[in-house]
């Protein structure tokens, strides 16, 4: 691929502009229509201007943070490849521009790439969880490349180390069907996670108790649940890139500053810092400062830079993004991958206190209080997640020696 069309899908469908690959080299100019738009889909990065933009160094395989962001990582990266592998294509031969044509429209956020390369499925009319979580399995270990092609087209596009399916759920959260389609009466965009093979098999119970405890804390999380097969329950949560079959555009703090989030650089001091400059918003600053506290008390290391989100509406107006993947986690070497004021290993309710005051957070106290205590009922989510008690008993001492 040498030529990739960009375009920003929310009501309606806007020409953002063009991708060239030559040389080994990347260059975007913006659309001339989309100059006048007023729209800002990367405002530090690629900026809303006239002429050839040209990356100069090569995070993210030297592609714009922002259309990186449409990449898959981790689990999606290892279905393209086995996919392509089967065709008879070395996967290393691909530039990014073939990446982006394989995501095409089916990408997280409004973004869309043209030309695209549709992956042809035999059936995707039945959906059965317990299928998707075995056939997971079974690619991640290498032993089966059973359902590349279904899994592809149910959430290849997705990041994140962990296989998951975008799929459509009924309002009695009981229907399942395939998510890539106009949405149906009576469903809406959910996203379903299974267990990668470092994880726990009880990594969805995990998770949907920590969503239960950050709702209490007082976090924006969105509606999650456990989804029950016969041999396994999966973590779920709605999309918040999509309402209804509108798309909204979705930007990692990794992509929008281009952070290498496989290492830990990010720091909450400079991420508080970094909302208010974006959305103008105290209210939004302090959702990230929640956040922070949440993830130091509940011991949700693995907070790296594409771990945090911000939202950009059809006006351009930018909103941190409800939180996602929150859960127990041990993170590089027993360190948060974003510090408190450099501190990853061993940070304090001081460091929560420093942010605080240091960014003029109203009520610092009570958001800490209300987390804390929503944290020292970790036992009463798990039990309703149905997390056994083994593991139960071994967050609940961590929880309590932090």
């Amino acid at each position: 691929m040498k030529e990739l069309n960009v375009f920003l899908n929310h009501t309606k469908k806007l020409k953002v502009g063009k991708l060239v690959y030559s040389n080994r080299r990347i260059f975007f100019e913006y659309d001339k229509d989309f100059l006048a738009s007023s729209l800002e889909i990367s405002p530090y990065k690629l900026p809303l201007k006239e002429g050839v933009f040209e990356r100069q160094d090569r995070i993210f395989d030297g592609l714009w943070g922002v259309f990186a962001d449409s990449l898959p990582d981790g689990w999606g990266r290892l279905l393209i490849n086995r996919h392509l592998r089967k065709i008879g294509i070395d996967p290393h031969s691909l530039n990014p521009l073939d990446s982006l044509s394989y995501v095409g429209k089916y990408g997280m956020g409004a973004l869309s790439y043209e030309p695209c390369e549709e992956i042809e499925v035999s059936s995707l009319d039945n959906i059965m969880l317990d299928d998707l979580a075995k056939s997971s399995k079974n690619i991640l270990n290498g032993s089966s490349d059973e359902m590349v092609e279904e899994l592809i087209k149910l959430g290849g596009s997705s990041s994140g180390a962990r296989p998951k399916a975008l799929i459509q759920l009924d309002e009695n959260l009981k229907s399942i069907i395939y998510g890539s389609q106009k949405l149906q009466k009576g469903y809406l965009h959910w996203m379903v996670k299974f267990a990668s093979s470092l994880d726990s098999k009880n990594i969805g119970a995990i998770e949907y108790a920590y969503s239960l405890m950050a709702k209490d804390a007082g976090l924006d999380m969105p509606k999650t649940t456990l989804l029950k097969g016969k041999r396994g329950s999966y973590f779920a949560c709605e999309r918040f890139d999509r309402i209804k079959d509108k798309r909204v555009h979705l930007h990692s703090v990794a992509g929008l500053v281009h952070s290498d989030f496989r290492l830990p650089s990010l720091d909450y001091d400079d991420l508080l810092s970094l909302c208010l400059h974006l959305t103008k918003s105290v209210k939004e600053q302090e959702k990230v400062f929640k956040l922070a506290c949440f993830n130091l008390i509940a011991h949700n290391c693995d907070d790296h830079a594409k771990n945090f989100s911000f939202l950009m509406d059809e006006d351009g107006k930018w909103t941190f993004s409800p939180v996602y993947d929150i859960t127990f986690s041990h993170g590089p070497n027993g360190e948060h991958s974003t510090t408190f004021f450099g501190e990853g290993k061993k940070p304090t309710k001081e460091h929560l206190i420093m942010l605080a005051q240091r960014h003029k957070i109203k009520g610092a106290t009570n958001i800490i209080d209300r987390v804390k205590n929503s944290i020292k009922n970790w036992k009463k989510y798990a039990d309703i997640a149905t997390v056994p008690k083994k593991e139960s008993l071994m967050i609940d001492r961590i929880l309590r020696d932090l």
